[in-house]
C-alpha cells in the first residue's frame, strides 16, 4: 500500500470503478468532491469496446487536477478477467450484432458482470484498507440490465459485508438520473472544463469507434451507448 493510502483515514478513502466512459468519468470527479484519497480500478474481459481501458489515464490525469483542491488520485488497479470474456457470447465481448434477445434483454448484456466487477473490487479495497467503492450504475437512461438496478446493487452490499466481514459502502451517485441530469451533474461539479474533458476523452460507444466526432463525444453514433449519450446530451444543451 503507497504511503498516501495508509495516511489517510478508512472513512475518507474510495475506490471507483472506472471503466473509461462518461458515467464512471462522472463518478471518479463525484468521488475526488467527497473523499479524500481516490484509487481507480478497470477490467479488461475481452470488451469489444476495449479502447476504453486506453481513455482512462488522460482521464484520471485531467480530472485530477480539476479536483486537486479536494480529493488526491491514488494508485490505479487494471484487472484482468479474460474469463468473462471467453464465458460471454454477447454482442459486448463478440463482433455480433447488436440485437434485442428473446429474454427481454439487449445482446449486450454480459451476465454478472456487475456482480464480478464489484466483487472484485471489494476485495481490493479490502486489501487497500477502503471503505466506499463507487460505480456508475444506473437505472434510469440504460440499457435495462438487471445487475445495474438498485436492488441488486443493495443486495450484493449486504452479501458482500457479510462475506468479507466488512462494512463497505457502495454507492451508485447516478442511480436516478438520466444522461442528461449525468451532464448536469459534472457542470455542477466543476463546470464546462469538466463537461468537456468528459465529452471529449471518455468513450462508451459498444463498438469501439473512436474515429468520429460528435457534438456529444466520439462513437459510431448507432449504437445504444451512442444513442443514449447523444440523447443526454440533446437534453442537457436545451436545458442550459
Amino acid at each position: 500500500m503507497t504511503e498516501s493510502a495508509l495516511d489517510t483515514p478508512f472513512e475518507k478513502k474510495a475506490l471507483v470503478l472506472f471503466s473509461g466512459g462518461q458515467d464512471s468519468a462522472t463518478c471518479l470527479a463525484w468521488a475526488l468532491k467527497h473523499f479524500e484519497h481516490v484509487e481507480t480500478v478497470g477490467y479488461a474481459y475481452g470488451q469489444r469496446h476495449s479502447i476504453e481501458l486506453e481513455c482512462r489515464d488522460i482521464l484520471r490525469d485531467k480530472i485530477g487536477k480539476l479536483f486537486a483542491q479536494y480529493g488526491r488520485v491514488g494508485e490505479d488497479h487494471t484487472i484482468d478477467l479474460a474469463s468473462l470474456g471467453a464465458l460471454s457470447e454477447t454482442s459486448l465481448t463478440r463482433e455480433t450484432e447488436i440485437i434485442m434477445s428473446e429474454n427481454g434483454l439487449p445482446s449486450t448484456f454480459v451476465p454478472g458482470r456487475n456482480l464480478i466487477f464489484l466483487t472484485y473490487a471489494a476485495a481490493l479495497a479490502y486489501r487497500r484498507g477502503i471503505k466506499h467503492i463507487i460505480t456508475g450504475v444506473c437505472e434510469t437512461d440504460y440499457s435495462g440490465y438487471p445487475d445495474c438496478r438498485d436492488d441488486t446493487i443493495k443486495a450484493l452490499q449486504v452479501a458482500l459485508n457479510l462475506g468479507m466481514e466488512q462494512r463497505f459502502v457502495l454507492h451508485t451517485p447516478l442511480m436516478w438520473l438520466d444522461k442528461a441530469q449525468t451532464w448536469q451533474m459534472c457542470d455542477q461539479l466543476a463546470g464546462s472544463d469538466l463537461v468537456e474533458v468528459i465529452r471529449k476523452e471518455s468513450h462508451s460507444c459498444y463498438k469501439g469507434d473512436r474515429t468520429h466526432e460528435h457534438v456529444w463525444g466520439y462513437g459510431c453514433g448507432d449504437c445504444p451507448a451512442c444513442q443514449l449519450r447523444a440523447e443526454g446530451w440533446r437534453r442537457y444543451q436545451e436545458a442550459l
